[in-house]
């Protein structure tokens, strides 16, 4: 057996959710260029990540790509008659010039100056949960949290009427699961379900919407326009969804797996605790340390090599943003460690490249900034309870779970 047969990837091993950071060491030491059985490429090494993430020649959308195996499953369990081009109309689906437009047109409300405005109101919502966290002397660190915070944050900014925010988050950690392989036919079916529901209630909101403009996220993209081109019904659907799932799932992972790394190396919190000038950087690392997304997508348009390996037209190509995270060869021999100060922190790849860098970056990195910085120096005792639990997905790897006690 060669030593890239003993490490060959395999995301569904018992336990890759609670640490994946294993194998992908074996993976860039072994084989850093791995094409896996489903037909899908995947890349360990940060400079060949870094590469395909900024290369313009790559392409994001499905219709690139040769049927895979997951696809012809996909037919099976769903139909080969089902709409794919649900949900191609996102903007982290298409190429330029498609993508470039949508961009322009939803970065109008992204400004800088819009998310920094932002900052009383996320430190407000933050204190208030820490409130009730003292007066009950206990928290579970993601429901009460990592995730009511970002989810209160994007709901206020879109200008969503009040929900049901439990029915919504199942819902949203069902759809997420779109962007990891699924080869259970129950939760096809699941995603397939959610993904009604969810354009259904999205639909109603922006049909009320229409009729009540306010100063919000969801009416600038009603009134968005860049040269007299504004966006359809169908791209407005498919951005908004865009917009409220990722701007909380990812954010919910961010402070919970940075939450969990200081309580796993007190000397970091501790010297988090200590000085407010390290939040913006220990942010970065928390980041780097623990990617609350795993991986990204291309598609090669022609044959590309890499590696010393030919990755032929037509095939995904999965960007370890986790694996380049910890690679040793940029990072030096302290990469798999937890270290709130280092320097290059922010070379980290969790927010993506190129064109397709994350929109909501500013977003996440304010949220993790007041959330933990805040946590940490409100309670001097802050202690897990009971053992994580992890949410079980392979690319928006998080906890489910953290019960935590804590005390001034």
């Amino acid at each position: 057996m060669t030593d890239a047969a003993a490490v060959a990837y395999n995301p569904f091993e018992p336990g890759f959710a609670e640490n994946p950071y294993d194998q992908y060491r074996a993976m860039r030491e072994h084989e850093p260029v791995h094409e896996s059985p489903f037909g899908i490429w995947l890349l360990f090494h940060y400079d060949d990540v870094l590469r395909f993430l900024r290369d313009p020649s790559l392409s994001v959308e499905d219709a690139s790509a040769k049927p895979t195996v997951l696809d012809q499953f996909a037919d099976e369990v769903l139909g080969a008659d089902r709409d794919k081009e649900m949900g191609t109309r996102a903007m982290l689906n298409r190429d330029p010039p498609d993508h470039t437009r949508l961009r322009k047109l939803v970065s109008k409300a992204f400004t800088p100056r819009r998310i920094e405005n932002l900052r009383p109101r996320v430190q407000e919502l933050v204190d208030a949960s820490l409130d009730r966290a003292a007066e009950a002397g206990e928290m579970e660190l993601m429901a009460d949290y990592a995730f009511a915070l970002p989810f209160a944050v994007i709901s206020e900014m879109l200008g969503m009427p009040p929900t049901d925010s439990e029915q919504l988050r199942e819902w949203s950690g069902t759809l997420v699961r779109t962007l990891e392989p699924v080869v259970d036919p129950a939760w096809m079916l699941a995603i397939r379900d959610a993904g009604e529901q969810m354009r259904a209630l999205i639909s109603d909101v922006i049909a009320w919407k229409r009729d009540n403009l306010s100063d919000d996220m969801l009416s600038v993209l009603i009134a968005a326009e860049e040269n007299g081109d504004m966006l359809s019904d169908e791209e407005l659907l498919e951005q908004v969804m865009l917009l409220y799932i990722a701007g909380h799932e990812t954010t919910v992972n961010l402070i919970g797996n940075g939450t969990l790394a200081l309580l796993r190396n007190r000397d970091q919190l501790l010297r988090l605790r200590a000085d407010r000038d390290l939040d913006a950087n220990a942010v970065e690392e928390f980041l780097r340390y623990d990617a609350p997304v795993q991986m990204t997508r291309r598609i090669t348009l022609t044959d590309v090599e890499v590696g010393g390996k030919t990755i032929p037209e037509g095939f995904f190509v999965v960007c370890g943003l986790a694996s380049s995270n910890r690679d040793e060869r940029h990072w030096g021999p302290t990469a798999d460690q937890l270290d709130i100060g280092r320097p290059n922190a922010k070379e980290h790849l969790s927010f993506g490249g190129g064109a397709h860098y994350c929109l909501g970056a500013a977003l996440a990195r304010l949220e993790a900034q007041v959330a933990i910085g805040s946590l940490v120096r409100r309670f001097s005792t802050i202690e897990p309870t009971a053992e994580p639990e992890w949410n079980g997905r392979l690319n928006l790897r998080g906890l489910e779970k953290l019960p935590l006690s804590v005390s001034p």
